[in-house]
C-alpha cells in the first residue's frame, strides 16, 4: 500500500521526541459504537523516557480525553485537536500512562452499512490516530494489544459477528450479553499496521511448513468461493520463509476480505485485510484472482512490517521489495514465462512513464509506479547482477540486522556490499533509484534471457512485414506449446486482416483452448461474418466472466434475430462480485422488452441502492440511466454515491451528476428530489447544483 506524503512530514516533527521518548507497549480496551460511529475506551502506555523533553505528544485526531493519569497519578494535559500534549508527572526512565478517549472517526475506521455491517480499518494513508490514540510517525514502534468489546446482543443484527484483529486471540470474555475480544502481540509494529475487522465471517485455519497458523476467513454466504480465492496461499507462504531465509517474524497471519474496501489490500501486521472483490470463483480465478494481492501484502510482513523505511524517500524499500517478492511467489506457481512477461508489461509502462513522470524513486512525491514497479525492477537487476544466492544472503542479513527498526536505502546496500563488493552500489543507486529515466536497453537484455521473451520479440517485429510473408509462421505458432502472449500477438496483428484470408488462423486460436488466446479471438473481431458465427459463439460458454460479456455483446449487435436466444443463454449468469453478467443480462432484456421487462427493470433499480457494494451499484447505475435517465429512484441513488467514503465511487456521482446537470430538465429534477434527502445528501447535491449556475 502506498503512504500518504504527509506521513513522512510528520517525521521530522516527532523526530525529537522519538530520541528521547519510547513508548513500549499500549493495552487498548475500546468498545465499537456501530449505532452512533463512534469508538471510545481506556487506553494504557508503558514508555520510557530517555532524556529531558518538555512536552510527550500523541497524536489523536478530533478526540476528547478524560482521566489522564501519569504514574497512577492524575495530571493536567492539553488536547490541540490532534494530539493530547503531556507536560507533566513523567521522570526519566520508566512510566505508565493511563487515560481515556472518545472518538467519531470520519476516516480511517469505517462502518458499512446503516449498521456497520462490517467495521473495519485502514490506517496506512489516513492514519490510525483517527480512532486509536497512537503515533502518525512509523519511526515509533509499539506492541500493541487491543481488548475489543462487541455489542449488546440484544441489538440482533451483531449476534453473528466476529472481531479481528493484530495478534493472537487470547480469549473471549462473555458478560452481560457483552463480549471482549482480547488480542495480544509479542513484538513492536508502526501504528499504521494496527487493525480492526468486525463483521460476519467464518474461518478455516491451516499450518505453514513452520507451524505458523495462516487463518483465513471469508463470507458464510462466499463459502464455496473459499477455494479459488485462497489458492496457493500455503504455498506461498512456506516459498517465503525458504526464498526470505528469515522465519515469518509474527505469531499468526491472517487473511480478511472486506467490503468496498479502499485498496486492493494492506499489510496490517499478521492481519492483511483485501478487497471483496478478490473474493472468487472457479470461473472468476481465471478472470481476476487474488494471487498477486495476496503475495504482496503477505511479502510486507517482512518488508515494512518488520522493518519499516524512516522516511517517504525510502519507501520503495516496502512497495518495491513486496511488489518483487509478490512476482517472484507468482513465478513459483505460474512458471518463468509468466514471470517474465509480467516485468516486460511493468517495463512497458515504466519506459512510457519516463516520458513525463520526471521524480525518481528515492523521492517521496515519486508514483505509485515508481514506488511499486521501478523498484521491483531494480531488485531484479541486483538479483540477476549478484547472483540469486548474494541476493538471498543480503536480503536475510539486512532483516536480521534491522528487524523491529527503521530503515534507509543505505542500510539495504551496505549488506548488499559486504556480499558483492564487486557490485556498484553508487551506480546502481545512481541509474534505478535517483535518475527518473528508465533503462530499457539493459531491461530488455534481461528480459532476452528468457526463450519466450525471444520469441515474443521475433513475432512482434512482424508487424513490418506483410500477411502472406508471415502467414506460415502464425500457423505453426498457433499450433505450438508457446506462451499464450505470443499468440494473443497474433490475433492482434491480424485485427485489420481482410477476414477471408485469416479464418482458418482464427479457428486455430479457437482451438488452442487457452481462454486468453480465445478472448483475444472475440476481442479483435469487430463484426462476425456469418460463416464464423457458430465458432465465435462457443466464446458464450469459456471459463471467464470476461469472454462471456464480449462475446454476447458482440453476437447482439452482429445478429438481431438471434437476441432471444442470446438472452437466453445468458439469464442466469451473474459474474463476479459485481455482478457484472446479471446487470448486462437485465439492461437487454429490457432493451428487447421481454416478457418480464418490468421485473428485470425493477430489480436493475434494486441494485443502485445503498445496500450493495459499490461496484454493483455503479454498474447498474449507469444501465439504469441508459434505460430510463428520469427515474427518481436511481437519481436519488445516485445522489447518494457523493456521499461515500469511497472516493472512486463518489467521484463516479459527482461527474455523473455534473453531466446529467449539463442536459435540459435535470436542473428541476435534481432540486424537486432535494427536500427528500439526507442532509449529508442534501449538502453534495447543493455544491453541484450551484457549480452550473
Amino acid at each position: 500500500m502506498r503512504f500518504s506524503i504527509f506521513l513522512f512530514f510528520t517525521v521530522f516533527t516527532f523526530g525529537q521526541q522519538t530520541s528521547k521518548v519510547d513508548f513500549k507497549i499500549v493495552t487498548g480496551n475500546i468498545i465499537v459504537n456501530a449505532m452512533d460511529k463512534k469508538v471510545s475506551g481506556t487506553v494504557k502506555y508503558l514508555f520510557e523516557v530517555k532524556k529531558a523533553i518538555d512536552t510527550i505528544k500523541i497524536d489523536g485526531i478530533k478526540m476528547t480525553f478524560s482521566n489522564v493519569k501519569i504514574n497512577n497519578k492524575e495530571v493536567k494535559f492539553s488536547n490541540s485537536g490532534k494530539t493530547i500534549n503531556l507536560f507533566e508527572g513523567f521522570k526519566k526512565g520508566k512510566n505508565t500512562l493511563v487515560f481515556d478517549y472518545v472518538a467519531s472517526p470520519k476516516q480511517t475506521m469505517y462502518f458499512n452499512g446503516i449498521f456497520g455491517n462490517q467495521i473495519w480499518t485502514q490506517g496506512q494513508g489516513k492514519y490510525t490516530s483517527h480512532w486509536f490514540p497512537s503515533f502518525d510517525d512509523a519511526n515509533e514502534k509499539v506492541i500493541f494489544n487491543l481488548n475489543i468489546q462487541s455489542f449488546e446482543k440484544s441489538v440482533g443484527i451483531f449476534s453473528n459477528r466476529v472481531i479481528i484483529s493484530n495478534g493472537v486471540l487470547k480469549d473471549i470474555v462473555k458478560f452481560g450479553g457483552r463480549e471482549i475480544w482480547k488480542y495480544e502481540m509479542k513484538k513492536p509494529m508502526s501504528s499504521y499496521l494496527l487493525a480492526i475487522a468486525i463483521g460476519d465471517f467464518v474461518n478455516h485455519t491451516i499450518a505453514s511448513k513452520s507451524h505458523i497458523p495462516l487463518q483465513l476467513f471469508i463470507q458464510p454466504k462466499d463459502t464455496s468461493k473459499f477455494e479459488p480465492t485462497y489458492r496457493y496461499s500455503k504455498q506461498i507462504f512456506d516459498y517465503f520463509e525458504k526464498e526470505i531465509g528469515v522465519k515469518y517474524p509474527w505469531q499468526i497471519y491472517k487473511q480478511v476480505p472486506i467490503e468496498d474496501f479502499l485498496y486492493a489490500g494492506m499489510e496490517n501486521t499478521s492481519c492483511t485485510l483485501f478487497a471483496q472483490d478478490y473474493v472468487v470463483d472457479d470461473i472468476g480465478f481465471n478472470d481476476r484472482n487474488y494471487v498477486n494481492v495476496n503475495a504482496h501484502e503477505l511479502a510486507h510482513q517482512w518488508f515494512g512490517n518488520l522493518i519499516t523505511a524512516k522516511s517517504g524517500k525510502h519507501h520503495w524499500l516496502q512497495e518495491g521489495f513486496a511488489t518483487y517478492y509478490a512476482l517472484l511467489a507468482e513465478k513459483q506457481v505460474f512458471g518463468d514465462d509468466y514471470f517474465y512477461h509480467i516485468l516486460y508489461r511493468n517495463s512497458l509502462q515504466l519506459r512510457n512513464a519516463a516520458k513525463t513522470d520526471t521524480i525518481p524513486v528515492m523521492n517521496e512525491k515519486a508514483s505509485s509506479l515508481s514506488f511499486y514497479q521501478k523498484g521491483a525492477w531494480a531488485l531484479h537487476f541486483m538479483r540477476e547482477s549478484i547472483g540469486a544466492k548474494s541476493f538471498q544472503k543480503a536480503v536475510k542479513n539486512y532483516l536480521k540486522n534491522y528487524q523491529f527498526q527503521n530503515v534507509e536505502t543505505q542500510h539495504f546496500l551496505a549488506e548488499v556490499k559486504k556480499v558483492a563488493p564487486k557490485f556498484d552500489t553508487v551506480i546502481f543507486q545512481k541509474i534505478w533509484l535517483e535518475d527518473y529515466h528508465f533503462p530499457t536497453d539493459a531491461v530488455n537484455e534481461l528480459l532476452k534471457k528468457n526463450k519466450f521473451m525471444q520469441t515474443l520479440f521475433e513475432i512482434q517485429q512482424l508487424r513490418k512485414k506483410s500477411f502472406a510473408e508471415n502467414k506460415e509462421q502464425y500457423k505453426a505458432l498457433l499450433q505450438s506449446n508457446d506462451f499464450y502472449p505470443i499468440k494473443t500477438e497474433i490475433i492482434y496483428q491480424l485485427k485489420d486482416v481482410p477476414f477471408k484470408d485469416k479464418s482458418a488462423l482464427l479457428l486455430l486460436a479457437l482451438q488452442t483452448n487457452d481462454l486468453k488466446v480465445r478472448q483475444a479471438v472475440g476481442e479483435f473481431i469487430d463484426e462476425i461474418p456469418l460463416e464464423f458465427k457458430v465458432s465465435y459463439e462457443s466464446l458464450l460458454n469459456d471459463e471467464s466472466y470476461d469472454t462471456k460479456e464480449i462475446a454476447f455483446m458482440k453476437l447482439w449487435k452482429s445478429f438481431p434475430n438471434d437476441r432471444s436466444n442470446y438472452l437466453q443463454k445468458a439469464k442466469d449468469w451473474v459474474g463476479g462480485n459485481d455482478k457484472s453478467l446479471r446487470i448486462l443480462f437485465l439492461t437487454f432484456a429490457i432493451e428487447n422488452e421481454s416478457v418480464d421487462s418490468l421485473n428485470f427493470y425493477q430489480e436493475l433499480v434494486d441494485y443502485t441502492a445503498p445496500k450493495y457494494e459499490t461496484s454493483i451499484r455503479q454498474n447498474a447505475i449507469v444501465s439504469a440511466l441508459t434505460i430510463n435517465e428520469k427515474d427518481k429512484t436511481v437519481l436519488k441513488n445516485l445522489v447518494n454515491t457523493t456521499t461515500h467514503y469511497k472516493w472512486q465511487f463518489s467521484k463516479f456521482g459527482r461527474d455523473k451528476i455534473r453531466e446529467l446537470l449539463a442536459s435540459e430538465g435535470f436542473r428541476s429534477l435534481f432540486e424537486n428530489i432535494l427536500p427528500t434527502l439526507s442532509e449529508n445528501e442534501k449538502v453534495q447535491l447543493q455544491r453541484l447544483l450551484d457549480e452550473k449556475r
